[in-house]
């Protein structure tokens, strides 16, 4: 019913954010979809929407349709007693091939009770019939089970396929939202709604359901250094070394990361609450000026909830080190501090949250920073408030820091 009123409830350009667009644009860019399909899938609404977001973020060149050919690869030709010599060989492998199976299988099922029979060969009774034009009964006969356990078989996965066939859709519409959220996030969010339809998946059945339908998602690993931290500015202890973190807005970590665009390089400056995760200020610029970075930390700071001490830990870097930007920290009340020398490791927290942005959310290249700003804002606010995290319990960020802050109010 919820799907139904979905389809008739009228959509507008502002209903799409610009992650979701770019990953429409990259996915039929790249062939693994046509407009048409990706209209279909996404259930995207006017019949010429996604053309006029190729034409306005694509790569190519979308004035005009361009029709693709594939010519079909020459067959290598050859004589009847050479194809008669190829069918022997092969009729003789087939032969070897069938009877080493059945000996595995035997012995799978007689050590391990593996069941194998039942399981896998039924489908392989249907495969040979069709490749080999047997009847079923004599497929089944060489494989040593019923036609009864092919029937059965293809029942239950008659029945299954119509029991999950909503789950994709499920999964499609997180996915228009964060596209690349992993799998146990992504079960967590859509448990409960499993269990309100009475679809019965486990993770690892949904992992299996994720993998079979091309679903999941392939990690990226990508690493540029952008702190300097090689200096005469004056530098701060690690206060944050031997310290537990045990409440919100007790340290702030922070960290500069380059998002490319189609103009060039530009650069990202997060703020965010160690205890929560939940990033408290941003900014995008076109540099790594300390002006630019500062942006954030007044962004962080007029985002607290509560006026207790509070920790600024940050990399050694230029902007950090800077009269702009400690002047600011003594402004806003926060302690500096800072790694020993450059180890990532000891601004770990900073480091991941850049990872997640830019490996889950700023996946696709946009071509101005007109366009980068707007859609890191949306991934911010939706990494805020709908992205589960696994170090919180599979709570979000903001959930987690409104809940804190209210607490410490009410103490």
């Amino acid at each position: 019913m919820d799907e139904l009123e979905g389809k008739r409830k009228r959509r507008s350009q502002r209903d799409y954010t610009m992650g979701f667009k770019l990953q429409v644009v990259a996915a039929v860019e790249k062939g693994d979809m046509t407009y048409k399909q990706a209209q279909k899938i996404y259930g995207i609404q006017g019949r010429s929407t996604v053309l006029t977001w190729l034409r306005k973020h694509g790569k190519l060149d979308w004035t005009h349709s361009v029709r693709l050919t594939m010519s079909d690869s020459p067959k290598a030709k050859e004589t009847p007693a050479q194809t008669i010599k190829r069918l022997e060989r092969e009729l003789e492998d087939e032969r070897l091939r069938n009877l080493l199976l059945n000996e595995v299988v035997d012995i799978l099922d007689a050590e391990h009770g593996a069941g194998l029979r039942k399981k896998y060969l039924a489908k392989g009774a249907r495969r040979l019939q069709k490749q080999e034009g047997l009847s079923l009964s004599h497929a089944c006969r060489l494989l040593g089970i019923t036609r009864q356990a092919v029937y059965q078989r293809e029942k239950r996965i008659r029945q299954r396929r119509v029991e999950l066939a909503p789950v994709r859709g499920m999964v499609m519409e997180v996915r228009r939202f964060m596209p690349r959220l992993g799998g146990r996030k992504l079960y967590h969010l859509l448990k409960p709604r499993l269990d309100e339809q009475g679809i019965k998946l486990g993770r690892d059945g949904f992992f299996d359901y994720l993998r079979a339908h091309q679903l999941l998602v392939v990690p990226v690993k990508r690493y540029t250094k952008t702190t300097q931290s090689r200096h005469w500015m004056k530098k701060h202890p690690n206060r944050l070394e031997n310290q537990e973190i045990g409440r919100a807005e007790q340290a702030f970590v922070s960290d500069i990361t380059y998002v490319e665009t189609d103009e060039g390089v530009h650069y990202l400056s997060l703020v965010t609450d160690a205890y929560s995760r939940k990033i408290m200020g941003y900014d995008v610029s076109d540099n790594m000026r300390a002006e630019s970075v500062v942006k954030a930390l007044q962004r962080a700071a007029r985002q607290r909830q509560t006026r207790r001490s509070l920790i600024h830990h940050s990399d050694r870097g230029l902007q950090y080190c800077s009269a702009i930007y400690q002047d600011e920290l003594r402004r806003q009340g926060m302690t500096p501090s800072m790694t020993d020398g450059y180890d990532c490791y000891q601004n770990a927290l900073a480091e991941r949250v850049n990872g997640i942005l830019k490996q889950e959310f700023l996946i696709n290249r946009c071509r101005n920073l007109r366009d980068l700003k707007r859609l890191v804002g949306e991934s911010i606010d939706i990494y805020n408030r709908l992205r589960p995290h696994l170090s919180l319990g599979m709570k979000t960020p903001d959930e987690v820091h409104r809940k804190a802050t209210s607490e410490r109010e009410v103490a």
